[in-house]
Order: C-alpha cells, then structure tokens, then sequence
C-alpha cells in the first residue's frame, strides 16, 4: 500500500461505498484463490492497515499480520487485538521454511524495491499457496490513476508481466489470473459493465493465485 496515506486514511475510504464495493471484491477472490478458510495458517505480508488481514481472519484462519510500518501495525492491532502483528521486512522474511499454508500480499509487491526478491522469500515461506493482489496496468484504472494520489509510485503489471515471475518461481504446480473491478467509479454502474463479455479481462485488479506443488 502506499505509505503516503495514513493507516486511519486507508481504512476510511474503504468505509465508502465505492471502497467498500472493491476491497470486498478484491477480498473474496483472493481468499477463493487462497483457499483460506479453517485450519489454514495465513501470513498477510505488507499488510498496512490489516483490512485485508482481518478479511482473511473472519474466514476462519489463523492469519499473521507483517509490515515494517511501526504505525500501520499499531494502528492494525487496535482494530482486532486477536490477530497477531509482527514487524519485519517482505524482503527478509523472519520465519523458518515453509511456515504457512497460505501467503497473501495484496498490493504490497507493487511498491517494494525488489519484486523478485519479495517473491522468492514469499515462495520459501509458503507451504501450500501464494495469493498475490496487484495492479493492473491494462486497464481503464491505470489510464484514470496511475502516478496518482493513493497509486502515486506503484508498479503496474501486465498479464505477461505475471506470467514471467511466475516462470521463475521454483515449485510452482499451477496458477491463475483473475482480473475484477473494470469500472473503479462506483458499485452500481460495476456491476452492469462488468456483466458485459470480456471485459473482465480489463479489470484494474489482478488477483493472482499460485499453487505449489508441495501441496498436500
């Protein structure tokens, strides 16, 4: 998320009806992507404010929260003091192979310095599943709000961008790309356009889920 906005700020917007439209959107492909639900160990990697966190929690799994932000995680912890938060960087991971099921990082990767490197410790940590939440840069979001407000210095990626972290992820057994929310301006004109043939394939959300195939 972008650290221009305050914890309480990226919490308030999603309080809108416009943001509560996306982010719930956004939230449940990622948690069907994930698979997460009971008996499922997450870790929320980037998780800022801990919306996101606290979606994947009410699902039923035990989810972590990790940021490197002493205030996003302070202000997190107030909102649900169940959950636990934990400082560390996405680029160190401070936890053993393989430590949870599930790693989710929504957004996250669009502003860290090293993507690959991210995604490598991501890949080490992870036992069952990576969901990935990202921007897309084929999209009617991208022409309206890139370098803007809130996406001010995000990376954007393209299908055949994913498509090439992917490759060289090692253990992967298979994935998938799903693109959401091609209207960003509102909930009741979204949910008429996005019905409309492939315009789904434009929509300014990817949520990326990757399976492992150390899967059990």
């Amino acid at each position: 998320m972008n650290r221009n906005l305050s914890a309480a700020g990226y919490d308030s917007w999603y309080a809108t009806a416009r943001g509560a439209w996306m982010g719930n959107r956004e939230a449940e492909a990622l948690i069907r992507l994930g698979e997460i639900g009971p008996d499922r160990r997450v870790l929320d990697v980037g998780c800022g404010s801990g919306w996101f966190t606290r979606r994947f929690a009410a699902t039923g799994a035990s989810v972590t929260g990790l940021d490197n932000d002493a205030a996003m995680l302070d202000y997190a912890h107030i909102q649900d003091a169940s959950i636990p938060y934990i400082s560390g960087d996405m680029l160190a991971l401070p936890f053993p192979d393989k430590s949870f099921d599930v790693i989710t990082a929504v957004t996250s990767l669009c502003f860290v310095p090293d993507e690959h490197c991210a995604l490598a410790e991501i890949v080490r940590v992870a036992r069952r599943r990576i969901v990935l939440g990202l921007l897309h840069r084929d999209s009617l979001l991208y022409l309206r709000k890139h370098g803007r407000g809130a996406y001010a210095g995000a990376r954007w990626h393209t299908r055949t961008d994913v498509a090439t972290l992917v490759a060289a992820l090692p253990g992967v057994h298979h994935w998938k790309i799903e693109t959401l929310l091609f209207w960003p301006g509102g909930p009741r004109p979204g949910r008429v356009l996005e019905c409309l043939p492939g315009l789904k394939h434009f929509g300014g959300f990817m949520a990326v889920g990757i399976e492992l195939s150390t899967s059990d």
